[in-house]
């Protein structure tokens, strides 16, 4: 029913989007008003996780509404572009579309039309909820006659796809089908026909996200089975609630894997400090579950330290005493990885792979091309953008291809050859798991570069994992 534009504002000089009404349907009653609609509840909207209006008007008789630009990804096209998510990951994304629902919520306004094509990712790697087109007052009549369905099947409540009222708990569902897509890569049901998916949605249980993942937690999993319940009365009363049965999970899932990037390891700063309210469905005492959580958290988290704190074998770099103060991970920018090849023919190296490698998914990687007779030129690479500049002091790799000879450098910006960058670690031989040190002097970089410059026995070098590690302040 729209075109969206990106645009700049001369007046306060930043980008914005403007989403202009067609003008072949502008002149419907109907659809008019359900843009106003969307201006007004967007308008009365003010949250980190939702996409804001700036200005709202008409041109010429063409109604339009000016929002702010968010640049980045949707979710759908972060899932099509990685696949299924880290489960730290897709959890941490719920969290924050859950709490934009929540103030939509408030407002007494439901979304009606949850989906991952209508949550935007920024470069911070936050999620945003936009697109409240069909959302609807819990106040007053919608525009929709009853029976009539507004929304995506994939992801549609059973009582909205029978044509029923729709309330905050249809858009809980809605949000536990995108959760489920991000564990999984796919939508749970599929079928010739978008009737025959809505009336899966009403007809066949969900099913079991750790058929295909068996190393997620049973409370992830009894969260998502409470929260798309067929029975909307079975489901969490509100998106608040089921918030904060995620960020308990989110504590679990950071507990058992030891190993959290990206989106999640923000939203495990904000967690509150007591986050067990309601039982979820198929757990007892979720009290002495998180209990039991942040336990094993602590113990991780003293281990890493330990271990950080002494050189041991597998430990690349320098042998020096390293400062106190545990290793935490550094958050990296979404879709910030990228490989680096200035002295190649097209300067490309399998560009398209280079975020599976900071995805959290051992199973895909980024790799060089395959160069039979060496490497014959400099070096090739693969460097990931920070979110904030970082003294980073180690880096870890894991690859499929053990033998190769890197180099680390880093840099503020991306310079054209090598010689523009600043080496942080030698020249060291990887294993299949490998910590580098980093020596920074203190400085802090936006960029750091895995600089490749001998494959060694293989044809090719690959890179399945690469994280950051900073030193937290004693």
């Amino acid at each position: 029913m729209s075109t969206v534009y990106r645009a700049f504002d001369e007046k306060l000089e930043r980008a914005v989007a403007i989403k202009v009404l067609h003008s072949t349907i502008s002149s419907e009653d109907d659809q008019l008003e359900r843009f106003r609609r969307e201006a007004r509840a967007a308008a009365r909207l003010s949250h980190p996780n939702v996409v804001n209006v700036i200005d709202a008007g008409e041109d010429d008789g063409m109604p339009y509404i000016v929002f702010e630009y968010v640049e980045g990804e949707t979710l759908k096209e972060r899932i099509r572009r990685v696949g299924r998510l880290a489960a730290a990951e897709a959890v941490a994304y719920a969290i924050e579309i859950g709490r934009g629902l929540t103030a939509a919520h408030a407002e007494r306004l439901v979304h009606r039309d949850v989906k991952p094509q209508n949550v935007l990712i920024n470069d911070e790697g936050e999620a945003k909820v936009t697109d409240f087109g069909i959302a609807r007052s819990l106040e007053q009549d919608g525009l929709t006659a009853p029976g009539n369905v507004l929304g995506t099947t994939d992801y549609v409540a059973p009582e909205q796809a029978l044509g029923e009222p729709v309330t905050e708990r249809s858009d809980i569902y809605s949000l536990g089908i995108v959760l489920y897509e991000m564990l999984t890569g796919d939508v749970p049901f599929k079928a010739d026909t978008q009737v025959g998916v809505a009336m899966k949605h009403v007809r066949e249980p969900l099913p079991d996200v750790r058929h295909g993942r068996p190393e997620l937690s049973a409370l992830l999993a009894a969260v998502l089975e409470r929260a798309t319940a067929k029975d909307a009365g079975i489901r969490y009363a509100s998106a608040d609630e089921l918030v904060h049965e995620l960020e308990q999970v989110l504590a679990v899932e950071a507990a058992r894997t030891g190993e959290v990037t990206g989106e999640a390891t923000s939203v495990l700063r904000a967690l509150p400090e007591e986050t067990a309210r309601v039982a979820p469905l198929g757990v007892r005492n979720p009290r002495r579950l998180v209990a039991a959580g942040v336990l094993l958290a602590v113990i991780v988290a003293v281990g890493l330290a330990l271990l950080f704190n002494r050189a041991e074998p597998g430990t690349t770099g320098s042998a020096a005493p390293e400062r106190s103060g545990a290793l935490a991970a550094v958050r990296l920018q979404a879709s910030s990885a990228r490989d680096y090849d200035p002295y190649g023919d097209d300067r490309e190296e399998h560009r398209e792979d280079a975020g599976n490698a900071i995805d959290g998914i051992r199973g895909t990687d980024w790799r060089t091309e395959t160069y039979r007779g060496g490497l014959q030129k400099r070096g090739v690479g693969l460097y990931v953008g920070t979110r904030a500049p970082a003294a980073v002091s180690r880096l870890s790799v894991i690859t499929d291809t053990p033998g190769f000879e890197a180099e680390v450098y880093a840099a503020n910006s991306i310079p054209a050859g090598i010689e523009g960058w600043r080496k942080v670690a030698e020249r060291t031989t990887l294993a299949e798991s490998d910590r580098i040190r980093i020596d920074t002097s203190g400085r802090r970089y936006r960029y750091y570069l895995v600089w490749i410059v001998s494959l060694g026995e293989e044809s090719n070098a690959s890179i399945l994992e690469l994280t950051l590690q900073q030193r937290q302040p004693a």
